[in-house]
């Protein structure tokens, strides 16, 4: 059985394709999208500090990854990076991080198998519709059919998005540099 939680030697970076350089000093968007928590998140309306990870889709034990899913650049690393998260889940809310969301074109069904397995301390959101995608032009992949978000990260403050990280890699890295990034902001590092 794969472990999805390492990431294999020699996966292709992702090239910065400029897809998310228009999405800093834009206002999060007044959008509900179902999360795992049950109900749903308006994106529009999160005051304080928030951390959205989007991610192409979570693995799951048993089920085949896509065909040549790991020569995508930036595919591989979904598991690492929400375990990354969830590892430093304490330290950014010491940071003053109020919320932390995953987002991705999966259902809600499946991210809530996910969100247990990896035992998230924050809910996964599901952009299933593209909502958030299509308001915000986020970048995407076509992947056998389907449309998934390419991985990157927004740090918000009062709806508003401060910082992105794009292309992110690699992925479990991803939230020690969000840390990084906020100690230096608040001059505590």
């Amino acid at each position: 059985m794969q472990d999805f939680t390492i990431l294999p030697q020699g996966l292709p970076d992702p090239a910065d394709d400029g897809a998310a350089a228009h999405l800093e000093g834009r206002t999060l968007p007044i959008v509900q999208l179902a999360s795992t928590a049950g109900g749903t998140v308006d994106l529009g309306s999160l005051d304080g500090l928030t951390v959205l990870y989007c991610y192409p889709m979570t693995g799951r034990p048993g089920t085949a990854l896509p065909e040549g899913w790991d020569d995508i650049p930036g595919a591989r690393g979904c598991t690492p990076q929400a375990c990354a998260f969830r590892d430093h889940f304490a330290e950014l809310r010491a940071l003053g991080v109020r919320s932390v969301f995953g987002i991705s074109t999966q259902t809600t069904a499946y991210q809530r198998e996910a969100a247990a397995r990896l035992h998230l301390p924050f809910p996964l959101l599901s952009d299933s519709a593209l909502e958030l995608q299509e308001m915000l032009d986020l970048p995407v992949m076509d992947v056998a059919g389907d449309v998934l978000l390419k991985r990157l990260t927004m740090v918000a403050r009062d709806g508003v998005i401060e910082t992105v990280f794009y292309p992110v890699f690699p992925p479990d890295r991803n939230a020690g540099d969000v840390i990084d990034h906020l100690r230096r902001r608040s001059g505590s590092g």
